[in-house]
């Protein structure tokens, strides 16, 4: 047998144990995330004995052998005491010799039937589990769910059926039971509800695949319990939880994910590096002298710390290059129309974009942004980079709307409280002079001002507006191609800021800035207030 059909039939084999064994892992550890680990573990060990070994006499000695061994080592490794009969006991004893044919195919058995109720449907697992485990009579049950009798009598009927059919078939094996997806970063664009951002929802392995496992095809509980490789149990929690706060949608029975998932794809990444790098050596470079040479940084209507020009294009290049050319864009797709509005308030399209397998274990470039917020006096801009210091967060909301109502009391020269200047110059809005406080931000006084800054771009976008078309098309329809029909509207209202406020052209736009003199790396001071602007209305 050649290298690649043993990997094959190995993983085939494996595959096909994942789900007895789990059930044995649950059932000895009682821990969820314990189990999961355990019979992977098993798994990947049974994989791996079986690319070098070939004289397997059973398969279910071997497999067994490993499992409990493995289960002994997981008791000595957490410290636990084991009380139980003797016969339980030796299960559990590390052995040379794999337990007898019987015992095996009993333990087998029973954890497979409590792995079967599982699959069951809400109210039959309810009433399976009153009438087996609780010894409850059927008229006791009626009235503890608060169904008729001959209901109760119905389900029961339905659950034998189902599961003597459960009993019967092997489930599907799936990569995700032994490849897991991981979301590298999670995002929005809109705004976070009084429940947070999308990763108090999206917090946990289970919650992010159970997303990805519905992507693309809709699934039932079990569908979806199937390809993880876990109860449905927990799948089914999980999921009404997700529905409820609209990252899953319901239909017939069956879970469709609602929000976008950028997956690795050596296409789209080609393309979009391609595209936005050529974007930024056609317009940046172009942009950024155009903006050094003009009068305007010298105008009373516009501010910057010291006089500091490459302080001040950190900031006014990468506004400017998100928000000319405004008129150009397309909108065919407006917020209101590709965003959820979720039960706590908020407002957003969700954004998750899964790790490549060399990112699982170290961080990629950080960037977040651009992000803005107003009141009727004060507009707030800013990016997070790794060139700034970090600010932004999911708890940014909530003290945004004060941070705006200060700028606009110290912009008129109000006087703050010794807690409210303390509070402006910890996040780099402002900071302590010789006499008093001064702004460390960027700031257009005035509404002429940012409209004679704003005419400078949108002359150069206009000018290679017809390069700019051509060169994202391909990008635009690979990255169509690749999302489920459902989800075509919140990408396509993301896909009309390509070079515009899209943060890969603003990124690319540093890159190549930095790259050829035009920008400097800030001092480590100015990091704090860095790509920081408030514009007066």
């Amino acid at each position: 047998m050649d290298t690649k059909e043993r990997r094959k039939t190995a993983c085939r084999i494996a595959s096909g144990y994942l789900k007895p064994l789990y059930g044995f892992t649950l059932k000895k550890t009682g821990n969820l995330q314990d189990a999961e680990d355990l019979a992977q573990e098993i798994c990947l060990k049974l994989y791996k004995a079986l690319l070098v070994k070939d004289d397997i006499e059973s398969m279910d000695k071997f497999v067994w052998t490993i499992a409990h061994n493995a289960l002994a080592n997981y008791y000595r490794g957490k410290s636990k005491t084991y009380y139980g009969n003797i016969d339980d006991l030796t299960e559990i004893m590390p052995s040379g010799e794999a337990l007898p044919d019987e015992q095996v195919i009993a333990d087998e058995t029973i954890g497979k039937l409590q792995q079967e109720i599982a699959y069951l449907s809400k109210i039959q697992r309810k009433v399976v589990i009153l009438y087996y485990y609780a010894g409850k009579k059927q008229n006791e049950i009626a009235s503890i769910l608060g169904i008729p009798c001959g209901t109760v009598k119905w389900h029961l009927s339905e659950a034998k059926n189902e599961l003597k059919k459960g009993m019967e078939r092997m489930r599907n094996a799936s990569e995700l039971k032994f490849n897991p997806i991981v979301f590298r970063t999670i995002g929005i664009s809109g705004s976070a509800g009084t429940m947070g951002g999308p990763q108090n929802f999206l917090r946990s392995a289970l919650s992010q695949n159970i997303a990805y496992a519905v992507y693309r095809e809709a699934k039932t509980v079990n569908e979806i319990a199937d390809c993880l490789g876990v109860s449905p149990v927990y799948v089914e929690s999980e999921a009404e939880l997700l529905e409820k706060y609209g990252y899953l949608i319901k239909k017939g029975g069956k879970y469709l994910t609602n929000f976008l998932i950028g997956e690795p794809s050596a296409l789209i990444n080609e393309l979009k590096d391609k595209v936005n790098i050529e974007a930024a050596k056609l317009v940046g470079n172009e942009l950024f002298d155009a903006l050094a040479k003009s009068d305007l940084l010298d105008s009373e209507g516009l501010y910057y710390p010291d006089k500091d020009k490459n302080f001040l294009m950190w900031t006014l290049f990468f506004y400017i290059a998100a928000w000319s050319g405004e008129k150009l864009m397309e909108k065919s797709v407006s917020f209101e129309e590709a965003a959820t509005i979720r039960p706590d308030g908020a407002q957003n399209i969700t954004y998750a974009f899964v790790a490549d397998d060399d990112e699982r274990s170290k961080d990629s470039s950080y960037w977040f942004g651009p992000c803005w917020n107003a009141n009727d006096d004060i507009f707030l801009w800013l990016i997070d980079t790794d060139w700034s210091e970090r600010r932004v967060d999911f708890s940014y909301e909530q003290h945004v709307g004060r941070d705006l109502k200060l700028l606009k009391r110290f912009a008129d020269g109000e006087k703050l409280s010794e807690d409210e200047y303390a509070d402006m110059v910890q996040k780099g809005y402002i900071r302590k002079t010789g006499d008093g406080f001064e702004f460390a931000v960027v700031y257009i006084k005035n509404k002429e001002t940012k409209n004679k800054l704003m005419a400078i771009g949108d002359h150069i976008k206009e000018k290679h507006y017809q390069t700019l078309e051509k060169l994202k098309s391909a990008y635009v329809k690979a990255v169509l191609d690749a999302t489920p029909k459902h989800l075509h509207k919140m990408q396509k209202y993301g896909l009309q800021f390509m070079f515009h406020s899209d943060g890969a052209f603003l990124l690319r736009c540093a890159k190549e800035l930095l790259a050829n003199g035009r920008l400097k790396p800030p001092a480590a001071e100015q990091k704090r207030s860095l790509t920081t602007l408030l514009i007066r209305k």
